[in-house]
């Protein structure tokens, strides 16, 4: 099963779990230190909300879609790239808490879009990643 992520920058992050909590009928699948994410079953929908600075707005931080596995990362490389789209691969590296394998692309306005698979569990402690969560290409170099 694919499902859309919608990933938001949020000052407020008990206030936002506690929203969404509400919002959608379900708690968070996984907290940490700055971070809760919600892996809704109706919408299919990853809503992952990612602790931004105090008193500014919430805002999208990029958007995704989950799939199951790598071969269906791979599979969207290749058709995003085959209809020219500029792509950047990331595989094996530790984001939101997760061991992923990843493909970003861009939309006409530069919105960050990434297809990826979790392919475990980090956990809270695992240094790689600590600091900024899904850091987009941009802003990683």
């Amino acid at each position: 099963m694919s499902r859309v992520q919608l990933a938001l920058r949020v000052a407020d992050l008990e206030g936002s779990i506690a929203f969404y909590s509400k919002l959608f009928g379900a708690e968070p699948a996984k907290r940490r230190p700055g971070y809760a994410n919600f892996a809704i079953t109706e919408p299919p929908l990853k809503l992952v909300l990612i602790e931004g600075e105090t008193g500014e707005p919430t805002r999208m931080d990029h958007l995704g879609v989950e799939v199951e596995d790598t071969d269906q990362v791979t599979a969207a490389t290749r058709r995003l790239a085959d209809a020219g789209l500029a792509t950047f691969e990331e595989n094996d590296t530790s984001c939101c808490y997760a061991l992923q394998d990843k493909v970003w692309v861009h939309g006409p306005g530069r919105e960050p879009w990434e297809v990826y698979t979790v392919k475990a569990d980090v956990g809270k402690d695992d240094a790689a990643t600590t600091g900024r969560c899904c850091r987009t290409p941009e802003e990683t170099a």
